[in-house]
């Protein structure tokens, strides 16, 4: 008789029958329970895809920390060097007299190149940058301030651009950069179209109150004759038959 058997039959025969055997089963039932849990309390937490355990996970999913935005930025004011810039009609300029909010405010340029302030009145501001109309302002008001103190940025810089008509990719005002020519202009505003006729093309422009029609040859700019080397102003409007 092997040696599990005889084991056995010694366990059933120490137990008997009847309630104390059923109790001697229930402790035994328990004993290897407990003893299952034990084993599955020191296995280690399964690895999910992506090689991190369940607390990097966790901590993955939880939100973000923001990185601090710098100071907020004005942003209806483009990018103009105030030293240089030469106002136009047209233009929206944004005048602070320090300390004075009835005299500070967003004022348009009108189309004759004036503005108007309080106790100034009408003002030239066309034809003026920003820092030479500051000047202008500050001896005006120094009739009723003690030492005013005036600033002037420009809002829109609408003044500064051409006009493009006709037969180009692309119909409509683009902004105009110093020295521009009227073949940069019309290679900004997409060229040519199909049925153009690069030789009547011509440039309107208004000065002293007249206008000016001024005769331009694409195909003679292309070939660098000096002839058509004509630099844009603001407000030339360039028709393309």
């Amino acid at each position: 008789m092997s040696e599990n058997r005889k084991s056995r039959m010694e366990f059933s025969r120490r137990i008997g029958s009847g309630p104390m055997k059923w109790f001697y089963v229930g402790v035994l039932v328990a004993m290897l329970s407990a003893s299952g849990r034990g084993q599955d309390s020191v296995k280690k937490p399964e690895t999910p895809a992506g090689g991190q355990g369940s607390g990097t996970a966790q901590s993955s999913a939880s939100p973000q920390a923001t990185a601090p935005t710098g100071p907020a930025t004005l942003t209806g004011a483009p990018a103009v060097d105030n030293a240089r810039y030469v106002i136009g009609p047209d233009d929206s300029l944004a005048i602070t007299v320090w300390k004075e909010p009835s005299l500070s405010g967003t004022i348009p340029v009108r189309p004759d190149g004036m503005i108007s302030i309080a106790l100034v009145g009408d003002l030239r501001a066309a034809g003026r940058t920003p820092m030479q109309l500051a000047d202008d302002i500050t001896v005006k008001l120094k009739k009723y301030i003690q030492d005013p103190n005036v600033s002037v940025v420009v809002m829109a810089d609408t003044s500064q651009r051409i006009f493009l008509i006709g037969e180009v990719g692309h119909v409509g005002p683009i902004p105009i950069t110093p020295g521009m020519t009227p073949l940069q202009a019309i290679a900004a505003g997409g060229g040519l179209s199909a049925f153009a006729n690069s030789k009547k093309i011509y440039i309107l422009r208004n000065e002293g109150g007249k206008q000016l029609k001024i005769p331009f040859n694409y195909k003679q700019a292309l070939k660098g004759e000096g002839s058509q080397d004509i630099t844009l102003k603001p407000g030339d409007t360039i028709v393309v038959p």
